[in-house]
């Protein structure tokens, strides 16, 4: 099993793409860009991926990651695609990302802090 840290890296990753994707760009031309909604959309399916790879030990002690909502989102992106909201899409890109990613950035650094000597 690969370990926690770089679960963590690769969330981080896909929120640093999700802004760049998202840079200048409005709700408005996100509604209709199929290809920046499918950008953003595999980038939030690779969170929650990461997120479910998680162990429970591990994201129980990290509750104020919402971890069952972000794998929730993951399985609805990918089993129910067809049914996806691009405003929800939206909100979640450029309101709960942005959060995600400073969480984890503080959830890593503390990490790092406990594993020097």
């Amino acid at each position: 099993m690969r370990p926690e840290r770089l679960y963590l890296q690769d969330i981080l990753e896909a929120c640093n793409a999700v802004a760049r994707f998202l840079r200048g760009t409005t709700e408005g031309l996100f509604i209709q860009d199929e290809l920046i909604q499918s950008a953003v959309l595999q980038k939030l399916i690779v969170i929650g991926e990461a997120a479910a790879r998680l162990p429970r030990s591990f994201t129980a002690q990290h509750p104020e990651i919402e971890w069952a909502d972000i794998v929730a989102f993951r399985n609805i992106a990918v089993h129910e695609y067809f049914a996806v909201d691009w405003k929800i899409v939206w909100v979640t890109a450029t309101e709960e990302v942005p959060l995600l990613h400073e969480q984890i950035k503080a959830l890593l650094n503390h990490l790092e802090e406990g594993s020097r000597p």
